[in-house]
């Protein structure tokens, strides 16, 4: 993408009531658009961060079996009513609207009662299951306070997938699979040296359910760990019966602010019984089906990204969700020839920055962007048959012949 074609400027200043370095830089930089609290627009360099977090998402789903639908946003009451969701009591985050024709509609903030609602019709069968389904999908929730940018909102993209297991054992089988997916989806994104598998309540559903924590100054809740990190919970199941069960006591655990970027539930026969979800089994008995849900957010798991690589100069992107791989700078009337036939090359990979603007300001959105590679092609060093690469994550900086910058980039986009 050439910037001079683009509608996108960078800020000197963030909005007053961002509190959070997360999201004063993303919209400084161009990334996201603040509507107004807890609403976020997200803007080309926003949106192809975000679409890049989703295919690494889709791509570890894919691996175990999951297969993708997407859903309505908009909710019918009486299927939510026969859970006893939609009362504002069990729930109290629900957008509700009324229509024109009379009646009653919610705007989804999770998919459990559709989902397994609309499988209905395709799970009549032990030879049906398991299933495995996912989406990626708009959540509305009506937050008392929405904050932290884009990690708390009250509209939100979410991957939520939901498994249909014929019984307990076969559904522990794919849960164990889903805890590894997750664990490599963090490690791809760049979280993974600080992401925790942490347990937590299982409400009604289990003893325990797992959420995975990413630990950040700014994070919402508290987690307490053991010396090795083998033992991470979340402060609401830090008691006396669970630390004996898990085998730690009051002096192993130091604690630690997180962020929650996942959780995964057993939810068992929650919404599958009152929702009649029934297979018949292999001597033709009639059986519910066993199920599980498991969440990321995904728009929240780029506000954790942007916090935790953040500098004092600007977001510092992991390279497998950067908008772009390289932010090339031309200088001169040869080095902006060979930039501009370059971007044309690898559009995919070049952010080119071919304003009408001086080098220092140029160097400087840069470093506010964040993009992991900052290349100066100038008349001077295309003399010596070199180009000068800034790698922003780590400040060093190289001369690499046009060879080396083309070889590069065409090993980047292959491996894309």
């Amino acid at each position: 993408m050439k910037l001079s074609h683009s509608f996108i400027k960078t800020l000197r200043d963030a909005p007053k009531d961002e509190s959070a370095r997360s999201a004063q830089f993303l919209i400084r930089a161009g990334y996201v658009h603040k509507e107004l609290a807890g609403v976020y627009d997200y803007l080309p360099l926003g949106l192809r961060t975000l679409n890049n977090i989703e295919n690494i998402i889709r791509e570890e789903l894919n691996k175990i079996g999951c297969e993708e639908v997407r859903m309505s946003a908009l909710q019918n009451p009486a299927l939510w009513e026969k859970t006893g969701r939609w009362s504002d009591q069990e729930v109290d985050i629900w957008f509700k609207t009324e229509l024109s024709a009379g009646g009653e509609l919610g705007l989804a903030p999770t998919h459990e009662e559709p989902m397994t609602d609309m499988l209905k019709t395709y799970i009549k069968s032990y030879k049906d299951l398991p299933l495995y389904v996912y989406q990626f999908q708009t959540k509305f929730r009506n937050e008392l306070r929405a904050k932290s940018g884009i990690m708390r909102t009250r509209e939100f993209l979410m991957k939520d997938l939901y498994s249909f297991s014929a019984d307990e054992e076969s559904h522990n089988e794919f849960y164990h699979k889903v805890e590894d997916a997750y664990k490599r989806i963090y490690e791809r994104v760049g979280l993974g040296d600080c992401t925790y598998q942490t347990f937590a309540s299982g409400g009604i559903f289990s003893k325990f359910s797992h959420e995975f924590q990413t630990v950040i100054p700014v994070g919402e809740d508290t987690i307490y760990y053991n010396k090795d990190k083998s033992v991470v919970l979340n402060e609401e199941v830090k008691l006396p019966e669970v630390m004996e069960e898990l085998g730690v006591k009051e002096g192993d655990l130091e604690s630690a602010r997180a962020a929650e970027v996942g959780n995964i539930f057993t939810l068992k026969y929650k919404y599958s019984d009152p929702l009649d979800l029934k297979f018949n089994d292999k001597e033709g008995k009639e059986q519910t089906v066993f199920m599980g849900c498991y969440g990321i957010g995904v728009s929240r798991v780029m506000g954790v990204i942007a916090e935790k690589y953040a500098d004092d100069k600007g977001l510092v992107w992991p390279v497998e969700v950067a908008p772009y791989y390289m932010y090339v700078v031309p200088i001169g009337e040869e080095g902006t020839k060979v930039a501009t036939e370059l971007e044309s090359k690898f559009p995919e990979s070049i952010l080119l920055d071919d304003r009408d603007a001086r080098p220092g300001e140029k160097f400087g959105d840069a470093e506010l962007m964040g993009i992991p590679f900052r290349v100066v092609i100038s008349d001077k060093t295309l003399a010596e048959g070199k180009v000068e690469q800034l790698d922003r994550q780590t400040g060093e900086q190289k001369l690499l012949t046009l060879d080396d910058l083309t070889a590069i980039l065409s090993g980047y986009e292959k491996d894309r």
